[in-house]
């Protein structure tokens, strides 16, 4: 369910007229889509995931690289503190990662109310400043 919740985003951002923006689907193998993101020569990369921080469902947060290392759970293939090392130092050195705190990690379709709105208000601030 909630684990989606960067999808949802990216599906928002989707809806929009962005210029200069390479948006990827790349579900829980990130790690396959970096010759893609070579081929864009993008001057920032920024991911988003669910994660859990502690706090409320749908707040979000930079999540800095030294907080995912050693993470125990993921759905990941490759823990995403590797994959922001190798982005950083052969694509570019501007890397983030965006977490927004889930409630449900259940299976089931579609996300929690509160997470969907934590998931539309980032896509509003990330909307507004990537049209700039």
């Amino acid at each position: 369910m909630d684990d989606a919740v960067g999808l949802y985003v990216l599906d928002l951002l989707g809806e929009l007229a962005l210029r200069d923006t390479l948006l990827l689907r790349t579900e829980t193998v990130p790690e396959s889509y970096t010759g893609t993101i070579r081929a864009f020569e993008p001057t920032h990369v920024l991911m988003l995931d669910a994660a859990n921080f502690g706090g409320e469902p749908g707040d979000a947060r930079i999540i800095p690289t030294n907080a995912i290392a050693g993470s125990s759970m993921s759905t990941h293939s490759l823990p995403l503190n590797i994959l922001v090392d190798y982005l950083s130092q052969t694509i570019c050195g501007k890397v983030a990662l965006i977490g927004i705190q889930g409630w449900s990690n259940g299976y089931g379709e579609g996300l929690t109310p509160k997470v969907e709105e934590g998931a539309k208000e980032v896509a509003q601030i990330l909307g507004d400043a990537l049209s700039k």
